[in-house]
């Protein structure tokens, strides 16, 4: 039954989509490799089972209602599945990828004063360099830097550290008439 003329199209979709991927479930092998044929228009492989190809069809569904996955998305699963095939094994896989740091750019620099040394982090197409090494994540250098475990985007800078409410007070009680203070946990400007 479709919905009346005034619903919501959002609503009227994820209704229809919802039906559709329910409604795999109630159709046997032979009913799913048919509907494989028409979504994908080819053979289903013969060693799927049925749980298999009510997920892949259910995801291809889905991908045609909303989209499929972003470029660095896809680049992240071809790099584990390259590492994969030269036998890295799972160990290998990746840092998954901040999607706030996916908009630095290669050769961007990130400056971060650590124990009174001025630090110099650059951005290249496979990750960082900072001090002449290779790294996959912020996160590993600001490990190397300071010995401890660090969230890397927060290290420099790129993602606010939540203000407790005793924080948020300080800092108010702090800024008095209009002055600004930096958030805490967080450099004031032209520290980094």
């Amino acid at each position: 039954m479709r919905p009346t003329t005034g619903s919501n199209p959002t609503e009227i979709v994820a209704a229809e989509l919802t039906a559709a991927v329910e409604g795999l479930s109630g159709l046997d092998l032979h009913q799913l490799r048919v509907r494989w044929r028409k979504t994908f228009r080819k053979q289903a492989p013969e060693h799927l089972g049925r749980s298999l190809l009510i997920r892949i069809i259910a995801y291809k569904i889905q991908e045609q209602a909303y989209g499929g996955l972003d470029r660095a998305s896809i680049r992240y699963l071809e790099k584990i599945a390259a590492n994969m095939k030269v036998g890295m094994g799972p160990k290998s896989v990746p840092a998954v990828p901040d999607p706030r740091i996916g908009k630095l750019r290669p050769g961007t620099l990130l400056l971060r004063e650590f124990e009174g040394v001025v630090h110099r982090v650059a951005v290249t197409s496979d990750g960082f360099k900072w001090n002449g090494a290779a790294f996959g994540s912020l996160s590993e250098i600001a490990r190397a830097m300071t010995g401890t475990n660090w969230n890397g985007p927060r290290f420099f800078g790129l993602r606010d550290k939540p203000l407790s409410k005793s924080s948020a007070n300080r800092a108010e009680r702090a800024r008095g008439e209009g002055g600004e203070t930096p958030r805490a946990g967080q450099p004031a400007r032209g520290e980094l």
